[in-house]
């Protein structure tokens, strides 16, 4: 379905660490970034739809003909979820966030760099699923361009934590590296970065993952000693662990409070999104369970040294943002040239087969190539000249945000208004609207005495 340039308005709503807590994004994070890219984008009305989510953020964001329809749809991404914790963007605030989101600058560690490889992975699981029209594409591949420039240009992510570092660290002041037996459940990319960090301190490395191979394969890029267990052998790893850090991406509880319960003083850092761990191991007494939410007072120190280098990447997604507006407007505008220039074309051909046909009929010869050219190029130069002052006054009226004239030139333009001369109105109601309220009101009125 063909849209006009009022079906691009983005609308978007976060559940972050900033405003709300893990088990708050709990709520809203869908089981799969796919079905719920899916959800949003079967809503009536949404014609793009995109969903991040992450260990400390959810996020949604569609395109809608209207920003009340948008948040309409959205109402469904946050059903249950308090509302004092999500907030809703709309369209200039939503692309600003993106940016800023891709940036580190949204990060519960400032500038982290796990971001852009995650706005990617979700960008192309809404691709594959043809949620992403023109208007997201555009600001996502701007977001993602502003968040590498951020990295190469500033000092954003110099010397910054990764989450799974900073879980590392928060580790060593609560317990201590040293001779310590560390297990690390998952191996992914969050898991595999807390594996390498705790890598040099610890003595010893126990990798727990549902599928053993993968386990083995982070346990082979590792320098100290490392066994591999399946999951259902949790119980035993955690009784010979001193620390665990659980980072899988299953959506139910990885870590059960029985498999804890034969552990000594263990500590366990869960930073996984839905939680690994189950809540009732809280209640044991030689366990301290720390979750995201805890984790963050590690960062704030990253935060200070990054603060210069954030104020310098806002400078610059002003800049990138000033472009994005930009160029959505000339594509709104180019639109309606586009639609202005295909009526044009349609009525310059009938045109030049209704003149042919007439010369034809008049001439024994005909029509001869070279005439047919000469005729062709007449047309065009005419269509060329009449159109030029028009197309630069829409463009002038884009920038200059005057959608009144936009969206009246589309309907004068778009492919509905075609008029032919062969078949001219013979009452008033024949006459398209915007032609009527434009003739004089003496031919009007001579119509409706005819009829």
């Amino acid at each position: 379905m063909t849209k006009g340039p009022e079906t691009e308005v983005v609308t978007g709503v976060s559940v972050s660490h900033s405003d709300a807590r893990v088990e708050q994004i709990e709520t809203v994070a869908a089981d799969s970034t796919a079905e719920a890219v899916r959800a949003l984008y079967d809503q009536a009305g949404v014609t793009e739809a995109f969903v991040l989510q992450t260990c400390n953020r959810a996020e949604a964001y569609v395109v809608a003909e209207t920003a009340a329809a948008g948040r309409d749809a959205l109402a469904t991404y946050l059903d249950g979820v308090d509302p004092t914790v999500a907030r809703t963007l709309d369209h200039e605030a939503s692309l600003r966030h993106l940016m800023s989101v891709a940036c580190g600058l949204e990060s519960l560690v400032l500038g982290e760099d796990q971001i852009i490889g995650q706005i990617r992975d979700a960008y192309e699981t809404a691709r594959g699923l043809g949620a992403i029209g023109p208007t997201l594409d555009d600001a996502l591949l701007k977001a993602l361009h502003v968040g590498e420039r951020a990295r190469s240009e500033t000092a954003i992510n110099e010397g910054t934590l990764s989450l799974g570092s900073a879980a590392v660290r928060f580790a060593e002041s609560r317990h201590g590296l040293d001779e310590a037996t560390a297990l690390v459940v998952g191996a992914g990319e969050m898991a595999t970065l807390a594996a390498k960090v705790l890598d040099e301190p610890v003595t010893r490395l126990i990798i727990a993952n549902r599928t053993r191979s993968s386990a083995e394969y982070l346990a082979r890029q590792l320098d100290t000693e490392t066994s591999t267990v399946r999951l259902d052998a949790l119980p035993v790893a955690a009784a010979e662990a001193d620390i665990v850090v659980s980072a899988t991406a299953s959506p139910e509880h990885v870590v059960e409070a029985d498999a804890l319960e034969t552990a000594g003083e263990t500590c366990v850092i869960d930073i996984a999104q839905p939680r690994d761990v189950e809540p009732d191991a809280e209640s044991l007494p030689h366990v301290s369970v720390y979750d995201l939410d805890t984790i963050e007072t590690v960062t704030d120190e990253t935060k200070l040294k990054r603060q210069a280098a954030a104020e310098a990447v806002e400078s610059m997604i002003d800049d990138e943002l000033k472009h994005l507006l930009s160029q959505y407007k000339r594509k709104r505008a180019d639109q309606v040239i586009g639609a202005m220039y295909e009526g044009a074309e349609r009525i310059k051909a009938r045109e030049l087969r209704t003149a042919i046909a007439r010369l034809e009929g008049e001439s024994d010869d005909g029509v001869s190539e070279a005439e047919r050219e000469i005729l062709e190029s007449m047309a065009d130069a005419l269509v060329g000249q009449l159109l030029s002052a028009p197309t630069q006054s829409l463009r002038d009226a884009a920038e200059k945000d005057d959608w009144s004239t936009i969206h009246t030139a589309l309907r004068l333009f778009g492919p509905a208004f075609d008029p032919d001369p062969a078949t001219p109105p013979t009452t008033p109601d024949a006459i398209p609207e915007e032609m009527r309220e434009r003739m004089p009101a003496g031919i009007i009125e001579q119509l409706t005495e005819d009829d």
